[in-house]
């Protein structure tokens, strides 16, 4: 570890601690697959605004993807080894990143995707996004599964501090792994400033340019089993009279030959479409040209989608299940994930009623002004200060 060395804040005026952090950055991935999604902007976001934020905070981001620039404050070690496969990516993270940490002088380690080096001497934090591979296991890849069941609650149990990225998540990781909640820092995702309202002679422009109808139901995720998908198809497949054509942005992820089946069986083909993966540019102009945009999965650690939406004005149906009720508050319309006819009614109910999706668009342009990265770079250097501090000073094991 490098030295303490200490600064004067020029905001608050007090002497703080500079901390030198390294971030394992080996998921960040901006290529055109369902690999570009929420961890990969948590991981963005985090790199673009940390500096920015905290100047005592210096910044060192080891990842092996080329196409990161960064920006200058922002040191990167770049990897030659191909770790956006998973065999290599744990290879790296448990035999080599602790010699690229001591190589780099690091005061502090930050495992940005559930992971950190157990056999390293450099202390870590370790961000917690959810636990769906111990709750819904069937829905991962058995490799994935199992580095993840093993060593993400060997590296909760040992890291400084954990940050979860919503109280639902915190809930579960004390649960599931008997860390102490003291030691466990709720640090919420945010919603970059693209996701507004557009103006709607453009939005038309564009429903125009990629061939969209004036009204549509909109749905933008991974595809996959967690999202609850098959279910989504079943409800708008009860809708009545001249529904709506459905959407789904995203890529392809895994177990997802099903859906494509049920499409078939019910005879949806011309009304249920897949746009594939769309580039982060273009992603808000989706939520601001759909009527109505759906998501109800099964389990969430935090839920980006359904912010993202709220912040472009669209009206969101989500579910009721883990982390969303406490993102979308009372700006949606929330229904048991379960509940087929329930999310058939809610989506019914939101497409007809037009004082109520007025009502809606309000509510949740309001709520998603309360979530930004800035806020979650500052929370998330909080923890990290906390995590370097002697533990009789309010660090390590407090909040």
């Amino acid at each position: 570890m490098c030295p303490v060395r200490w600064y004067n804040d020029a905001v608050s005026g007090a002497i703080k601690q500079t901390v030198h952090v390294g971030l394992n950055a080996h998921l960040l991935s901006l290529g055109s697959d369902y690999r570009s999604a929420g961890i990969t902007w948590y991981i963005y976001n985090l790199l673009a605004q940390l500096p920015e934020i905290d100047q005592g905070i210096h910044c060192t981001a080891f990842t092996s993807e080329r196409r990161y620039r960064g920006s200058p404050p922002v040191e990167l070690r770049l990897s030659h080894l191909p770790t956006h496969r998973p065999a290599v990516r744990i290879v790296w993270e448990q035999l080599i990143q602790p010699f690229a940490a001591r190589r780099a002088g690091l005061d502090l380690l930050h495992g940005m995707a559930y992971v950190g080096p157990l056999g390293s001497g450099c202390p870590f934090v370790v961000t917690i996004h959810d636990l769906s591979f111990l709750l819904y296991p069937q829905s991962f890849r058995p490799l994935n599964r199992l580095y993840l069941k093993l060593f993400a609650r060997l590296s909760a149990q040992r890291a400084r501090r954990v940050i979860a990225v919503s109280e639902s998540t915190k809930r579960d990781a004390v649960k599931q792994y008997g860390i102490a909640p003291e030691r466990v820092d709720v640090v919420h995702n945010g919603v970059d400033p693209a996701f507004h309202p557009l103006p709607a002679g453009q939005v038309s422009a564009f429903r125009a340019d990629r061939g969209l109808p004036e009204r549509f139901i909109l749905f933008v995720g991974t595809l996959e089993p967690r999202k609850n998908i098959a279910r989504l198809i079943q409800a708008y497949a009860q809708l009545p009279g001249a529904r709506p054509p459905l959407f789904f942005v995203g890529g392809k992820g895994w177990f997802y030959d099903e859906i494509f089946a049920l499409v078939e069986r019910l005879n949806l083909g011309a009304e249920v479409h897949f746009a594939g993966y769309v580039s982060t540019d273009e992603l808000p102009w989706w939520y601001n040209a759909a009527d109505l945009f759906v998501y109800p999965s099964l389990y969430e650690g935090f839920g980006l989608p359904p912010l993202e939406a709220m912040a472009c004005g669209t009206p969101v149906v989500t579910s009721t299940a883990s982390s969303l009720p406490e993102v979308v508050g009372q700006a949606g319309l929330l229904v048991e994930p379960t509940d087929t006819e329930g999310l058939a009614a809610a989506m019914g109910r939101s497409l007809a009623d037009g004082d109520l999706r007025v009502q809606m668009k309000a509510m949740g342009l309001a709520r998603a002004a309360g979530f930004s990265w800035q806020e979650t770079a500052r929370r998330t250097a909080d923890s990290y200060r906390r995590a370097v501090m002697p533990v009789g000073e309010g660090g390590a094991g407090s909040v």
